[in-house]
């Protein structure tokens, strides 16, 4: 047992850990929140911090609510469902003006409230779920418990996806366990049954199921899929992935389409999308809609501009800013979202974009037109951030406008700094909760020159 400690939480830190102070050390906890006085024993000491873990709730904090999900706590999801949703709102604001102040040294730049999600449940459009081999020769189908990437629990209901979904996670994890089929083992690297994916639509009413397995031929494909297409005619369409890598993700280098399309169709602002089982898609879309609105009237385009969307996935950014400018180029490494990129546009009868296939700080330093530049870039990085070459790069064609839309403020702050050092103003940023009861926080700015 380390030392235990009496302390009064007073902040959330950028991680979502609670905030105490001890001795004149600042003191991380895995628990708790602000206004609470907790008992939490020390489990790491460094000179500037401690990491404590909670024991015992003396004081219940002000805004503490009952969380909606039997599997609150344990659950590696939701780190926040015990918060109430006006607070979680007040300190992903409050968190990105840290991040404004201390990372970037932009203290004057106006960080907005942030914009609350209008569905606080059964909004994600895309959850993953992992089957785990069990000491009894048994297995669990669902979530990583919190804290423990090595263990994972029988998820009952998750209250951010649909009740259909959960019926489908019922349905796949009872045909594994009738049909004895091998769950595996993500040490021994033996076993078949990997993952399960479901997909879903919000304004197309589409599901689809993606069961990702270890290499081989899926026997039992036929019963499966009449298993699940008697849930509901919404699953409208079931895919078989294989993924023999040891690296633990839920995507499929062999694909086999075993009912329906192998796609299902998104409508986002009024636009027809097409989203394959390995595509990234924004996780919700309802308030996808109000992400890329915010972000579009920030940016001020008019007709005659040049966009060039870097990053740009299966197009959706630059798709829907095509109908407000001249041309839009857009810019991905990823081959099928490339494919997928040009259908989309093809679907909505879009021919003012062009999308390259290319690693962006290739093509920013080996392809980017010199003669004719853009009057708009668009940046829609991995929680990574801008790459230093590309970022090197963009300050070099110093456009006149930069639309960056970020999922973490840490890593946008630090670009932030270097765009602002070079010239460009930044008056101000508009965060928006696009997971509630999570600590992501994505948030919109643009940038133009002085």
């Amino acid at each position: 047992m380390g030392k235990q400690i009496e302390v009064d939480i007073v902040d959330l830190a950028f991680d979502g850990k609670a905030v105490a102070h001890n001795d004149g050390k600042v003191v991380f906890l895995d628990a708790g929140l602000p206004g609470e006085r907790v008992t939490a024993e020390i489990i790491r000491s460094k000179p500037r911090h401690d990491q404590a873990r909670v024991l015992n709730l003396i004081t219940k904090g002000p805004h503490r609510i009952k969380p909606t999900c039997r599997h609150f706590g344990g659950c590696g999801g939701c780190a926040w469902q015990d918060l109430s949703y006006e607070r979680q709102l007040h300190y992903k604001t409050k968190q990105v003006g840290d991040c404004m102040e201390r990372l970037a040294g932009l203290p004057d730049v106006k960080v907005h409230e942030t914009i609350p999600a209008p569905d606080q449940f059964r909004y994600r459009n895309k959850m993953e779920f992992s089957f785990h081999t069990a000491t009894d020769d048994s297995f669990t189908l669902g979530l990583h418990r919190r804290g423990a990437f090595d263990e994972v629990f029988d998820l009952k209901a998750c209250y951010l996806q649909s009740e259909l979904a959960n019926e489908i996670v019922a349905t796949v994890r009872r045909f594994v366990r009738d049909h004895s089929l091998p769950v595996y083992d993500v040490v021994k690297h033996t076993g078949y049954a990997r993952f399960l994916v479901i997909r879903e639509t919000t304004y197309t009413d589409q599901v689809m199921v993606n069961f990702v397995t270890n290499y081989g031929e899926f026997e039992k494909s036929d019963e499966l899929v009449a298993a699940l297409t008697a849930l509901s005619p919404r699953i409208t369409t079931i895919v078989h992935n294989q993924n023999g890598q040891k690296s633990n993700i839920a995507t499929g280098e062999i694909e086999k389409v075993l009912s329906g399309s192998g796609s299902i169709q998104e409508k986002i602002l009024g636009k027809i999308f097409r989203i394959k089982a390995n595509s990234f898609f924004q996780t919700n879309s309802a308030q996808t809609e109000t992400l890329y609105r915010t972000a579009f009237d920030m940016l001020s385009l008019d007709g005659d501009d040049r966009v060039l969307d870097l990053y740009c996935g299966t197009g959706p950014i630059g798709i829907l800013l095509s109908e407000r400018v001249k041309e839009v180029v857009g810019v991905e490494l990823v081959t099928d979202a490339v494919v997928m990129a040009r259908e989309n546009a093809a679907a909505n009868d879009i021919s003012n974009i062009t999308f390259i296939e290319a690693n962006v700080v290739e093509y920013l330093r080996n392809q980017a037109p010199e003669g004719d530049p853009f009057d708009a870039v668009v940046i829609d990085p991995p929680r990574a951030g801008l790459h230093p070459k590309a970022l090197r790069r963009i300050k070099e064609m110093k456009p006149p406008r930069i639309l960056y839309i970020s999922c973490n403020p840490a890593t946008f702050a630090r670009d932030a700094k270097e765009l602002v050092a070079i010239g460009y103003e930044l008056p101000e940023v508009r965060p928006i909760d696009m997971f509630p009861h999570t600590r992501h926080i994505e948030l919109v700015s643009v940038f133009s020159q002085s």
